[in-house]
């Protein structure tokens, strides 16, 4: 069972949290991690590019000109993909990119991917993650106090408003609250940070 310390949002040290063998001390599944980015991206994709095809395009009904004796080559339609405002060749279509994953899966993944972050030491967890203010300048302070240099992303128990308005502007740092934690944002940032009251909200709901 890991033991991690529990750090105040000025950089000390509060104590110290046993976190569950099932969700933060996973074997680590590259290949499911890579699926669960992967559906993830691909999901997002709305698909909806889409442009006319010779058959699709108005008008080009009759020939041009006959087939024989103009001197020209010959052609069928004026709607062909060689005419100005003739169809697309293998023209783009709408399509649904998503991708889906059953629940075991998916679970895995993110467990997979916590607990990597727990092994290598990228995962730190606060008492609280709050601010007074809808002030930047508190959060970057935050940011200095626990050494947070690179992309950060903060999973909160609480929709804290004013931590949200905070957060926003500092390019580096992402929030989510617990209910929206994902695979992903776990391995698209180099440290995670979880609230105390976000890692008792996972462990019960998938630590059981």
């Amino acid at each position: 069972m890991p033991s991690v310390k529990i750090y105040k949002m000025d950089g000390s040290v509060a104590g110290e949290m046993q976190l569950s063998d099932k969700v933060f001390n996973a074997e680590y599944n590259e290949p499911l991690i890579h699926q669960a980015v992967v559906a993830r991206l691909a999901n997002e994709r709305q698909g909806t590019k889409s442009t006319l095809t010779r058959t699709e395009v108005r008008g080009g009904g009759a020939k041009p000109w006959r087939q024989k004796g103009t001197g020209r080559a010959r052609q069928g339609s004026i709607r062909a993909p060689q005419w100005i405002k003739g169809g697309v060749v293998f023209a783009p279509k709408s399509r649904d990119f998503s991708k889906k994953m059953n629940v075991e899966a998916r679970r895995g993944a993110l467990f997979s991917a916590l607990s990597k972050k727990v092994a290598d030491g990228e995962l730190i967890v606060v008492d609280e993650f709050t601010v007074s203010a809808p002030k930047t300048k508190e959060v970057a302070k935050f940011l200095d106090a626990l050494k947070l240099d690179k992309r950060t992303l903060v999973v909160m128990d609480t929709n804290d408003a004013n931590a949200i308005l905070a957060s926003r502007n500092i390019a580096k740092l992402s929030t989510l609250p617990v209910a929206q934690i994902n695979t992903y944002d776990v391995v698209a940032n180099a440290k995670v940070v979880l609230t105390k009251g976000a890692v008792e909200k996972i462990e019960e709901v998938y630590g059981a």
